[in-house]
C-alpha cells in the first residue's frame, strides 16, 4: 500500500521489509510511505505493530531486510550507517544521557564527532539550553543524576538538535515522565517544532499524544500495514474502518479538543488589577465584574494572586500581592484546549489563565470558551458532511448519466 501526501516529500520509504530470524511473519511487511518536509507524522498502532523497528530502519539501527529509504532523494540504504545518523537526530523514552559526562559534553557529542571546533560547540551548547528553557550558567556543568526526569528529558531534545539535523527521529520520548511534566514538555517542542520546522517521525502508543504531537498520523496494523495516514482531524471525522474506529476509541468529540490551540480561539476577559493598587481599589474592581474574584498582576504583567473580597475585608496593611491565593492553571497559547480543560478542572475558579512566553497574562480561557469551541467543530463537521454528501449525489448523478 503506498501511502502519499500532497507536500514535497522530505523522507520515502519503498517496499520496506523487515524480517526477523525466527518469527514467521515480517515484522515490517513491504511498508511505502512518504514524510512530508518539516512536519511531525506520528506512528501509532497496538503493541507489536512494527511502528519502533519502522523507524528503528530509517536510521539504521536496525537494518532492513528489502526495500529502500530515501533522505531527500538519496538511497541512504546504500551509505554508512554511522555517517547516516550523524544527520539524523534522535529521541527515546529512557533519554541515554551518559551518566559520566556533563550536560555540556552530553549535548556536544554529535559535534564532536563532526569535528567541529570548541567555540562553535561550545556556543551551540548554550544556544540549545536556552532553546530547551535552561539556563546554560546553571546546567551545563551539572551531571544528568542532577538533573529531574523531565530535565533530562528537555536534555536529550537539545542533545538531538545539536548538529542542527534536518530530520528527528522520536520513540516515545515523553512517556517515562509524570503527566503534567508530560503536557509541559509536549507543548514546549510544538513550540519548538513551530520555529524550527524539523522534519520529525514520532513513534508512541497514546492516540492522544498523536492527535496533539501530529501533523499527520499513520495508524499501523501487524506488520506496519497502514490503516489510515492521514491527518489528525480527518481521522476523527472520518475513520477509514472498523480497526481505525476502535483504535480511536470513544470520546471523538473530546480528543478533537486536543486539535484547537488557545491562539486559535478568542480569550475571554477577567478582572485584573496592579499588585501596588490599594484593596479598596481591587474591591471596587471585583464589585464592578461578575466575577468573585481579581488577578492580581506584577509590575511585568505577570499573574500573581487570586484575590477575592472576602481575602481584602480580612487583611490588613499587607500589600495585594501577598494575600489571597496563588495562582494555578496557567497555560500558554501553543496549549492545546484539551490541556486548558485539564487544567481547569483542578483550578479555583474553574478557567485556565493564558500567558506569553514572558509570563505576561493575556486572557483566560472558561468552560464558556470550551464550549463554544465544541459548538463550532460540529458546525464545521456537519458543513463538511453536508459537502460530502452532495459531492457523492453529483458523482452518483455523473455515472447515471
Amino acid at each position: 500500500m503506498n501511502e502519499s501526501t500532497n507536500g514535497p516529500a522530505k523522507i520515502r520509504l519503498e517496499n520496506l521489509v523487515k524480517r526477523f530470524p525466527g518469527q514467521a511473519k515480517p515484522a515490517v511487511d513491504s511498508l511505502s510511505m512518504e514524510i512530508p518536509e518539516g512536519e511531525i507524522v506520528i506512528l501509532v498502532g497496538p503493541s507489536g505493530c512494527g511502528k519502533t523497528t519502522t523507524m528503528k530502519m530509517i536510521n539504521r539501527l536496525i537494518e532492513p531486510t528489502s526495500g529502500r529509504i530515501f533522505l531527500e532523494d538519496e538511497d541512504v540504504t546504500k551509505v554508512d550507517a554511522d555517517q547516516l545518523r550523524r544527520r539524523i537526530g534522535y529521541v527515546i523514552q529512557q533519554i541515554g544521557l551518559f551518566p559520566h559526562m556533563t550536560i555540556a559534553q552530553n549535548i556536544a557529542t554529535v559535534p564532536r564527532m563532526l569535528g567541529w571546533k570548541r567555540d562553535r560547540i561550545a556556543a551551540r551548547v548554550d544556544e540549545l539550553l536556552e532553546t530547551v528553557g535552561m539556563d546554560p550558567a546553571t546546567y551545563r556543568g551539572r551531571y544528568p543524576k542532577e538533573l529531574s526526569g523531565g530535565q533530562r528529558q528537555r536534555i536529550g531534545v537539545a542533545r538531538a538538535m545539536s548538529a542542527d539535523p534536518d530530520v528527528m527521529l522520536m520513540d516515545e520520548p515523553f512517556g517515562a515522565i509524570d503527566p503534567i511534566t508530560r503536557d509541559r514538555l509536549q507543548n514546549e517542542f510544538l513550540r519548538l517544532q513551530a520555529e524550527m520546522k524539523k522534519t520529525i517521525i514520532f513513534v508512541t502508543h497514546d492516540i492522544d499524544e498523536a492527535i496533539k504531537m501530529g501533523d499527520r498520523i499513520a495508524i499501523l496494523r501487524e506488520g506496519s500495514h497502514i490503516a489510515q495516514f492521514d491527518t489528525p482531524e480527518q481521522i476523527l471525522v472520518h475513520p477509514a474502518d472498523d480497526f481505525v474506529a476502535d483504535f480511536i476509541g470513544r470520546g471523538a468529540s473530546l480528543k478533537r479538543l486536543g486539535l484547537s490551540r488557545v491562539h486559535d480561539i478568542e480569550l475571554s476577559e477577567w478582572p485584573t488589577v496592579r499588585e501596588d493598587a490599594s484593596r479598596s481599589e481591587a474591591l471596587r474592581v471585583i464589585e464592578g465584574s461578575d466575577k468573585s474574584s481579581a488577578l492580581v498582576l506584577d509590575s511585568a504583567n505577570r499573574p500573581r494572586r487570586w484575590v477575592a473580597a472576602e481575602h481584602l475585608r480580612r487583611a490588613g496593611e499587607e500589600p495585594l500581592g501577598s494575600i489571597g491565593l496563588p495562582t494555578d492553571a496557567v497555560v500558554q497559547p501553543h496549549a492545546t484546549l484539551s490541556d486548558a480543560l485539564n487544567e481547569m478542572l483542578t483550578a479555583r475558579y474553574s478557567c485556565a489563565i493564558v500567558v506569553g512566553n514572558d509570563g505576561a497574562y493575556l486572557g483566560i480561557v472558561d468552560i464558556d470558551t470550551i464550549n463554544d469551541a465544541m459548538r463550532s467543530m460540529r458546525s464545521v463537521e456537519r458543513g463538511r458532511m453536508r459537502d460530502r454528501l452532495i459531492g457523492e449525489d453529483d458523482h452518483a448523478t455523473e455515472v447515471g448519466e
